[in-house]
């Protein structure tokens, strides 16, 4: 037992003997008789009981005044089990609004600015700073929808929820809110930032000096010149598909779960600077970029890159790259063997252009990564591809920025085979396989000459 309490019996003990000396001897008597109703039995009850009530109250005022004692400890315990046998849940005070302003106002510049940056990404996958900057830019826009929470407040409650993986029920229970509420705000600022942030931080790069950043970039990766861009895509999973779908069937990807695909264009930084989700789950990768708006501008001859360059006698504009899922074209050019089956020019080529398709690879796995509702997709289909748009902005806003990079999304491996030419692509079939041809001659007579 803990001495002081021992100290504070004992005392208590020698004054009630002081004030009360025959209680000793009663006691012993008492301890003798065995006649519980004699007169000696009711003269100890009268006289013990102001003892005992007394040491009571001290003993609890005792625990009060020592919280961190053993006994206190076990009380408290007993009544945390005693009001619920489930995990506890953090209380809805901990995420109002006066909580967040505390925090957000009053403490925040009091921390120094790590330990303020971590605690804020634990909370809403991102620094203060960038939350800032994406509530400045986003703020206008959610004044004139007449919210009744503040904007900062908002922003932060979905991007909790995009960070964590949240579910608008688990969302409601913490912010003393209804589902229906948390679902709305969460579309609405999904949608702001697919649409009012997606220009600014997400575009294809068409100025000769964003041309030359990104090609060098990815020459230094893969010695192979004027790549300006790395394609590949992802199903991203949902967690359910509304009952009254008409056709689920083509939601099921290979690996069985329902989804829908998401196309990136990447650069050399693993930043995307073309986002496209327009095909359910059950297509493949050659379908959805042909059904992409990147595709039909680029075959179109919409998009222009100026800066060409000339490699044994052709002349190779840039390009991007992917896997074998992807059709071969001049705008496109592919690997020429999945297994390493070529020639040694060819191989050095495949290595290098596996290389720069790695950066859209790990932005994917990096998206994923920070933005935990991507793993097992919690919003209605119809809204499901605003929320993948808008996890893209935010993945842009944090490599921009250079945040710390989360735990990557490991991919599952890919297989197949290239996808059939079709009859309007042959003349950019025929050309893409002669420019490959002569890049891959060029890269392995360079690397011989080392």
């Amino acid at each position: 037992m803990d001495q002081s309490l021992m100290l504070m019996l004992s005392n208590l003990l020698q004054l009630h003997n002081h004030l009360d000396p025959t209680t000793s001897l009663i006691s012993d008597l008492t301890s003798s008789s065995s006649d519980a109703t004699s007169p000696t039995s009711l003269l100890t009850t009268t006289s013990a009981a102001p003892l005992l009530f007394f040491t009571i109250a001290s003993v609890l005022s005792y625990i009060a005044s020592h919280p961190t004692s053993k006994l206190a400890t076990k009380t408290k315990s007993l009544g945390k089990s005693t009001n619920s046998n489930s995990k506890a849940q953090p209380s809805s005070d901990e995420f109002s609004v006066a909580a967040f302003r505390a925090l957000s106002t009053e403490r925040i510049w009091a921390m120094e600015s790590s330990t303020r940056d971590a605690q804020w990404r634990s909370m809403y996958g991102l620094s203060y700073p960038v939350f800032t900057t994406v509530v400045d830019k986003l703020k206008p826009y959610i004044t004139q929808s007449q919210l009744s929470l503040p904007s900062d407040y908002a922003v932060a409650m979905v991007l909790s929820r995009l960070s964590h993986g949240f579910s608008a029920k688990t969302l409601a229970s913490r912010y003393n809110l209804e589902p229906y509420l948390i679902s709305k705000i969460t579309n609405m600022i999904t949608r702001l930032l697919a649409t009012k942030l997606y220009p600014e931080y997400i575009k294809i790069p068409t100025l000769r000096r964003r041309v030359a950043e990104t090609t060098q970039g990815f020459q230094e990766i893969t010695s192979l010149p004027n790549i300006c861009g790395a394609i590949d895509g992802t199903s991203v999973k949902l967690h359910k598909l509304p009952s009254d779908l008409i056709n689920p069937s083509m939601y099921y990807s290979k690996d069985g779960h329902p989804s829908i695909l998401l196309q990136v264009v990447a650069d050399s930084k693993r930043r995307f600077w073309d986002v496209c989700v327009k095909a359910p789950g059950g297509f493949d990768d050659a379908t959805h970029f042909r059904d992409s708006l990147l595709y039909n501008r680029l075959i179109s001859g919409d998009i222009v890159w100026d800066k060409g360059i000339n490699v044994r006698g052709q002349h190779v504009r840039p390009y991007i790259v992917g896997d074998w899922s992807y059709p071969l074209l001049s705008f496109c050019l592919t690997p020429f063997s999945w297994n390493r089956t070529g020639s040694p020019a060819q191989n050095a080529f495949d290595e290098g252009l596996m290389r720069a398709r790695k950066m859209a690879e790990e932005a994917i796995g990096l998206l994923k990564g920070r933005w935990k509702i991507l793993q097992d997709l919690n919003v209605g289909l119809n809204h499901a591809p605003q929320t993948i748009v808008a996890c893209c902005v935010l993945h842009n806003l944090c490599q921009i920025a250079k945040e710390p990079e989360p735990e990557p999304w490991k991919e599952p491996e890919e297989s197949g085979t290239p996808p059939r030419v079709l009859e309007n692509e042959k003349s950019f079939y025929y050309f893409g396989e002669s420019l490959r041809q002569a890049l891959a001659d060029d890269l392995y007579q360079r690397l011989s000459s080392r």
